[in-house]
């Protein structure tokens, strides 16, 4: 069986790999910060879109509320945003980055930078443009075989 296996491309293991090393090394860079790889995602679309809800963040990222809410809450006693009950559903709260949240713009977007330079390290202009448009579709599947799958399974 395994001889099978060996022989065989894996896409979902190349990716798995990818995805554990980017937070390997998110984590590291991280770390001085008390942020963890988790966290990251949250801040960056913060500082895109200041004040958007807690329900809409775990939406955009596609976690579940409980995750959305772990990482705002790990965020918040961290000092880098604040939750403010939404004024036009008292039910729902509204993320806001701090003055110390919005300081590590900078910081964020440098670390993405490394990251993003080191990802694609040798490779041509017409290859990052390639690889990106790849990854995009390959997301745009998933994410349209999980549509399909909830609407049948329903």
């Amino acid at each position: 069986m395994m001889d099978k296996l060996r022989g065989q491309e894996s896409i979902g293991r190349d990716v798995s790999h990818l995805f554990r090393s980017i937070r390997n090394f998110m984590g590291r860079r991280l770390e001085p910060y008390g942020i963890g790889d988790a966290q990251f995602p949250f801040l960056m679309l913060l500082l895109h879109e200041d004040g958007i809800s807690q329900e809409r963040l775990a939406a955009y990222l596609k976690c579940d509320r409980a995750t959305s809410a772990r990482s705002i809450a790990r965020l918040e006693s961290a000092g880098y945003v604040r939750r403010l009950v939404d004024p036009e559903d008292r039910r729902a709260y509204k993320v806001f980055l701090t003055e110390q949240g919005q300081e590590l713009g900078d910081i964020l977007c440098s670390v993405l930078k490394e990251l993003n330079s080191i990802l694609l390290e040798d490779f041509s202009y017409e290859e990052k443009i390639s690889f990106r448009n790849m990854i995009q579709r390959a997301g745009t599947n998933i994410s349209k075989w999980e549509q399909i799958r909830k609407t049948t399974d329903e």
